[in-house]
């Protein structure tokens, strides 16, 4: 189990609260994907980014290889001419930091609008739910989107609203979602 060398900031799931983790804590690593890592301890899971990976030392920094791998293989989208499918493939890259599928195959993304823009740039706008109202992970998951789509060489501005109609439920995740969560 992996042991913090330096203090960490985190975020707590699922209240979105910013903390710091001790030097020295030890935690189990629960899912290693997007542009974060999913720690546990006795006192519930936290949100790394991969900008704080080095607080894990070694174990660290096969993890920051290991997401830096998954980037890699989904960068590829970032380039070349728009397309409505880029920004679906870069939404797929951001996760809910307690269920190991993307937010597009969880069902989470309920409207996906794209404007062209006179210098061949594109505003997006997207409406996405969480699984749970009151979830204080909305707004970092959100924001994990939001800077996806503007990576894009195509993209100048995202916005993505948090909406609560219709409410999620399970039987919008898709086949390959259903599939990793074994349903």
């Amino acid at each position: 189990m992996p042991t913090l060398i330096r203090d960490c900031e985190a975020t707590i799931i699922p209240s979105g609260e910013e903390v710091l983790l001790q030097k020295s804590s030890i935690y189990s690593v629960k899912q290693a994907l997007g542009e974060s890592v999913t720690l546990a301890n006795e006192l519930g899971l936290f949100r790394v980014t991969k900008e704080n990976l080095d607080a894990l030392g070694e174990d660290g920094a096969t993890l920051s290889a290991q997401l830096d791998a998954q980037i890699a293989e989904a960068d590829d989208i970032a380039y070349g001419e728009f397309s409505e499918d880029q920004l679906w493939d870069a939404l797929r890259k951001c996760y809910d930091p307690e269920i190991p599928v993307n937010i597009v195959d969880l069902g989470l993304i309920y409207d996906l609008q794209h404007e062209a823009l006179e210098n061949g740039q594109n505003n997006i706008k997207v409406k996405m739910t969480l699984t749970a109202q009151g979830c204080g992970m909305g707004p970092v998951i959100a924001d994990d989107a939001r800077q996806n789509l503007e990576a894009l060489k195509t993209v100048s501005a995202a916005e993505v609203e948090i909406v609560w109609d219709p409410p999620w439920n399970p039987h919008m995740i898709s086949e390959v979602g259903k599939q990793k969560l074994g349903m």
